[in-house]
């Protein structure tokens, strides 16, 4: 089964929390057992696990990749956003999660974020469930 969440973001670079979403998506589904695929078809964008319990988890790990890919590198790609596109590259498109009472079985301090790297922009955070 294939489902889409939308996503907004409001910065050039920002983590979002989707975990709810996706978690609505199963719930709309019936699944309650099985394996899902999650994945972002954005160049810039990336998905990941990572702790949602204190925010400055994720606050830090986008200072790092800022000092790590700054803005500005010297790169060669000529729409201006290459640090986006190594964000992204660095972060990854895609997760396989298992699926178990109808929602995703995450670690007690675990939640999926978002990374938008070139943003804002309109998202489409794509979930395949088997």
């Amino acid at each position: 089964m294939y489902y889409e969440l939308i996503v907004q973001t409001e910065k050039r670079e920002q983590f979002i929390n989707i975990t709810a979403g996706l978690n609505g998506l199963l719930g709309d589904s019936g699944t309650e057992e099985g394996t899902c695929t999650v994945f972002v078809s954005h160049t810039t964008t990336g998905v990941t696990v990572n702790e949602d319990a204190d925010p400055a988890v994720m606050d830090d790990l986008l200072r790092f990749l800022k000092r790590m890919v700054p803005l500005q590198g010297g790169y060669s790609h000529r729409e201006g956003n290459s640090d986006a596109h190594i964000k992204a590259s660095l972060i990854g498109s895609s997760l396989h999660l298992i699926v178990r009472k109808g929602i995703l079985d995450l670690g007690t301090w675990q939640g999926i974020f978002l990374g938008e790297f070139d943003g804002p922009r309109t998202r489409t955070v794509k979930l395949w469930i088997d």
